[in-house]
């Protein structure tokens, strides 16, 4: 899979080679991260605190409230560490002060050593410092205690003319049942492809910001043929032809996973719906690519695009418009259900279409009002010992918490990307129970 990387200097995403010579402004990180996390997570560095030049924290914290992020950059002690996994980075890239007892007590699936290396030989501090260690012999020292490697090619960094494929096998080859993500001079789609049949990610950065590479393409590249595809070998190098004629399943889901349907993709209508950033997909009975609702006005904002497991499928996240996804008028093609989800856009859509008879209208319009039922509904569910009572209790509850969403511009997205985060939080604070008057209750 490709990694898109975010280098950070002085608030600009920029690109180096090397690590020393500056080569282009990639503008605001925020805009940037909201291109490339259409992908999965995206690789955010902070240049200056790597190089003992600052730090860009405040603006990163928010990056990784915004998208799934792995955060590095001048991560040197275990207060920092667990600073940015409580931030909520999905995992944290340690390069100089990686070691067996830095990362003890850590959860191992979230810490990724950084080993850079410039002609064989490991380099630290800002790739500043050379040393005599091998990094495959760095990369087996390490693999018992973190979850995956970010290996950089120093020497090929920011160059886009290609990489050492042997010194990428080997480090693989070390790293056991960790993760390997391989960064330096990788630029096309191809390479990519080939990298992922070898079970190794791509961490890519100048050839995105230049247009040289797109996320479309080297998604296609990843992918395999489905069963029946007419290729002479699942050839890890994925020729453009066999790309050409393959066409893959893929499921069309909502913000919160609710499947709304299946339909089909080739290289070209993935390419297009990525940077259409829409619902576009291939049509096996026309025989041609099609746009979710340019003719309905049932539109898709395509927001996530993965693939599965075994690289034969894909999933599209979408924020669908409209009455539905279905033909039939349906949300999804299994019918309309019921959920927090639907009654959030119930609520929503009497903020945008008053009824002035509606008790929810009254709430949206009398915060007053609103933060008085919360807590009434609250203390009654506190209180409630029967089944049918917490049942009835935390339903009053749930309504009224939505329309407080609804309100303020909150979606129920938003809550659970914040309940997620506090899930992987280490060293919670202990919990107690305030005095009820500081409530107002």
């Amino acid at each position: 899979m490709i990694i898109p990387s975010i280098d950070i200097s002085k608030g600009r995403a920029v690109q180096l080679r090397q690590g020393k010579e500056f080569v282009l402004d990639g503008g605001d990180p925020l805009e940037r991260l909201e291109a490339l996390s259409l992908v999965g997570e995206v690789a955010v560095v902070d240049l200056d605190a790597a190089m003992g030049n600052g730090e860009n924290r405040d603006l990163i914290r928010s990056m990784v409230r915004r998208a799934p992020c792995r955060v590095g950059g001048g991560i040197r002690n275990r207060e920092q560490a667990v600073d940015w996994l409580n931030a909520g980075a999905k995992k944290i890239m340690v390069g100089t002060a990686a070691s067996p007892e830095f990362f003890s007590g850590l959860p191992r699936h979230r810490l990724i050593a950084a080993v850079d290396a410039e002609k064989s030989n490991v380099v630290i501090e800002g790739w500043k410092t050379k040393t005599e260690v091998d990094p495959a012999e760095r990369v087996r020292d390490l693999a018992p205690h973190v979850g995956g490697f970010l290996f950089t090619q120093v020497e090929f960094e920011g160059g886009m003319a290609g990489f050492d494929w042997s010194a990428i096998a080997r480090v693989r080859d070390a790293a056991g049942d960790c993760r390997v993500t391989a960064a330096g001079g990788i630029t096309t789609a191809e390479e990519i492809g080939r990298l992922d049949g070898m079970g190794v990610d791509a961490q890519v950065g100048l050839a995105l910001y230049t247009g040289r590479l797109t996320l479309g393409r080297a998604l296609a590249y990843c992918l395999k043929p489905a069963p029946g595809d007419v290729r002479s070998t699942l050839d890890v190098q994925r020729s453009t032809l066999d790309v050409q004629r393959s066409t893959w399943p893929t499921v069309v889901c909502d913000e919160m996973g609710t499947v709304l349907g299946l339909v089909w993709s080739t290289r070209e209508s993935l390419e297009q719906a990525v940077g259409r950033r829409a619902g576009v997909y291939w049509s096996r009975s026309r025989q041609q690519i099609w746009v979710k609702g340019e003719t309905s006005g049932n539109t898709q904002t395509l927001l996530r695009v993965a693939l599965d497991c075994d690289r034969d499928a894909l999933r599209f996240t979408v924020r669908q418009h409209g009455v539905g996804f279905c033909h039939t008028g349906s949300r999804s093609c299994w019918g309309t259900d019921f959920d927090l989800v639907a009654l959030a856009r119930l609520i929503e859509h009497r903020k945008s279409n008053a009824d002035p008879d509606s008790r929810t209208t009254r709430l949206l319009n009398d915060a007053s009002l609103l933060g008085s039922k919360l807590r009434e509904e609250a203390a009654e569910l506190a209180n409630a010992k029967s089944v049918d009572d917490v049942t009835h209790e935390a339903a009053d509850v749930l309504y009224f918490t939505l329309t407080a969403m609804a309100r303020a511009g909150v979606t129920v997205q938003d809550v659970v990307a914040e309940l997620e985060r506090r899930a992987g939080e280490i060293g919670r604070k202990k919990l107690e129970a305030k005095d009820d008057s500081s409530s107002g209750m």
